[in-house]
């Protein structure tokens, strides 16, 4: 069985990985520095954690299921115990981007991230599709590169990511630059925010009267068959008076060079802040 030492694994996400992993073809070796983690997963999941060292004996993968915040001191603090070939799995580029992983050539990076269960959708059933992060009921896709290493060491990192992100779809292979296109740029610092603004259009449309419910499910219903066709889900085409909208509409919402979010040190930029 390939091991795996899964650092974080009483966390937020390291739980979410952990239960995923269970029962999987890998031997996980569980190591989580909270009581409540421990606790967790002894109770709901009936592992037991072990200490770091006991942990990467061994150990064939490495991931780290810790706070972009928390990478660079963490691998850092196991980088020397750590034996040639040995896959370190991150989940998320704004760390490996950002500088923060130890320099070891002859270790193998693999980044990793969900793309989150899709709007559109064939999911039926009902656990599934109120799973809007994914990893539990509802199939998504997936992303991930090789920052460093062998080829072949693609294969068995991308194993990894449809075991931890199951049930997969899609795994797309991109690099860590694209995915730090895609997070923080095109999914928080542009998709998050627009919801945002659409969530503050909705709150404003209440306070001059309409009913809290009948905007939500208007805008809703909007975004749903909008969508549908910007993103050529559907066939369709607006009509004059949408197009109409649309074309004085981005001009008062949004700036001439608003697209510079993608620059290169902007995407470093937005990394910084969350490293």
């Amino acid at each position: 069985m390939t091991s795996i030492a899964l650092f974080g694994a009483g966390g937020k996400m390291g739980y979410r990985l952990a239960k995923n992993l269970k029962g999987s073809r890998f031997d996980v070796r569980h190591i989580e520095v909270s009581e409540a983690g421990k606790a967790r997963l002894q109770t709901d999941l009936g592992v037991s954690c072990v200490d770091a060292d006991t942990a990467l004996a061994g150990a064939e993968v490495v991931v780290l299921a810790v706070p972009d915040t928390l990478i660079g001191k963490v691998a850092a603090g196991i980088v020397d115990k750590l034996v040639a070939g040995t896959i370190v799995v991150v989940l998320d580029a704004a760390a490996p981007a950002a500088g923060h992983l130890p320099v070891r050539d002859d270790l193998t990076y693999f980044v990793t991230h969900p793309c989150h269960p899709p709007i559109f959708n064939d999911e039926t059933d009902p656990t599934a599709k109120r799973d809007f992060f994914g990893g539990v009921a509802a199939k998504q896709h997936i992303v991930s590169a090789l920052m460093q290493g062998p080829e072949e060491h693609f294969a068995l990192g991308e194993e990894v990511a449809k075991v931890i992100w199951a049930p997969v779809m899609r795994s797309h292979r991109v690099t860590v630059e694209q995915i730090a296109l895609l997070e923080p740029g095109l999914s928080e610092t542009v998709c998050a925010s627009l919801l945002v603004v659409m969530r503050q259009a909705m709150d404003e449309c209440v306070a001059r009267g309409v009913p809290k419910e009948a905007a939500r499910d208007f805008l809703l219903g909007h975004m749903n068959v909008l969508g549908a066709v910007i993103f050529e889900e559907t066939p369709g085409v607006f009509s004059d008076a949408c197009n109409k909208a649309i074309e004085f509409g981005i001009p008062v919402l949004m700036k001439d060079d608003w697209k510079k979010v993608f620059e290169p040190e902007e995407i470093a930029e937005s990394i910084r802040r969350i490293t």
